[in-house]
C-alpha cells in the first residue's frame, strides 16, 4: 500500500468522523429542544449533509451527491437514533449529561469542519473551478458550516457561526492555506491534512481562549 492509499482511507475515515460529529451535535441540540425521534433524527441527519447539499447546489451538481449516494445520511441517521436512544433511557441529570458531551462534541467537530471544508474546495476544483479561489474558500466555507446554520435556523436560533466564537473564519484561514500550500507544489495529499489540520488548531485555540470577533455590545 503507497503513501497516496494510505492518505485517502486516512480521509476516508475522517468524512466519517466529521459526518458522526455533526450528526451528533445536531441530534443533542434537538434533544436538548426536546425534540421527537423524528425531530432528532431529521436535524441530526440535516446537520451532517446539509453543508454537503449547499455545496452542490452552488456548483450545480444536482441531484445533490446526498441523494445519489446516501452512504453519509445513513451514517448520520443511525448515529442520531444512537444518540435518541441512548438520552431516552439514560438515569440522572440529562441536562448535566449534554454539557459534558458538548466539550467532548466539540473536538470531533473540529474535525469535521476542517475536513468538510477542505473536501468541498476540492469538490469545487474537479467541477473545473480549481483557479477562481473565491469560489473554492466559499464553498469549502460552505461545506463546512451550512449544516451548522440549518440546524439553528430549524430551532429558531441565530447560528452560532454568525456570533459565537471563531468558526467561518477558520474554515477561510485553512482552505486558504491548503490552496497556498498546492500552489508551491506540496503534495496535494499532504496540503488537505495541513489544511485541515489548521482549521482544527484555530477552533480549538477559540474554544479554550473563548476568541470571540468584534461586536457591537448595545448594552455599553
Amino acid at each position: 500500500m503507497n503513501t497516496q492509499e494510505i492518505m485517502n482511507i486516512l480521509w476516508l475515515i475522517f468524512e466519517i468522523i466529521g459526518t458522526v460529529a455533526f450528526a451528533i451535535s445536531g441530534a443533542l441540540l434537538a434533544v436538548e429542544k426536546e425534540n421527537d425521534i423524528f425531530g432528532v433524527l431529521f436535524l441530526g441527519v440535516t446537520t451532517a449533509v446539509g453543508g454537503g447539499i449547499m455545496r452542490d447546489i452552488l456548483t450545480g451538481e444536482l441531484p445533490p451527491k446526498a441523494f445519489q449516494d446516501p452512504v453519509y445520511v445513513l451514517i448520520a441517521a443511525v448515529t442520531s437514533l444512537i444518540v435518541f436512544f441512548l438520552m431516552y433511557f439514560t438515569k440522572g441529570n440529562i441536562r448535566k449529561k449534554l454539557a459534558m458531551a458538548d466539550a467532548v462534541i466539540n473536538v470531533f467537530d473540529a474535525v469535521g469542519l476542517g475536513v468538510f471544508t477542505i473536501f468541498g474546495m476540492n469538490a469545487a476544483a474537479e467541477l473545473g473551478h480549481g483557479e477562481n479561489l473565491f469560489l473554492r474558500l466559499f464553498v469549502g466555507m460552505i461545506t463546512g458550516v451550512g449544516g451548522g446554520i440549518i440546524r439553528d435556523i430549524l430551532v429558531r436560533e441565530i447560528p452560532s457561526v454568525l456570533c459565537k466564537r471563531i468558526y467561518a473564519v477558520a474554515s477561510l484561514i485553512g482552505g486558504l492555506i491548503y490552496y497556498l500550500l498546492v500552489k508551491l507544489g506540496m503534495n496535494a495529499g499532504v496540503a488537505n491534512f495541513i489544511g485541515a489540520a489548521s482549521i482544527f488548531i484555530i477552533r480549538m485555540l477559540a474554544s479554550k481562549f473563548r476568541w470571540d470577533l468584534p461586536k457591537v455590545d448595545l448594552d455599553k
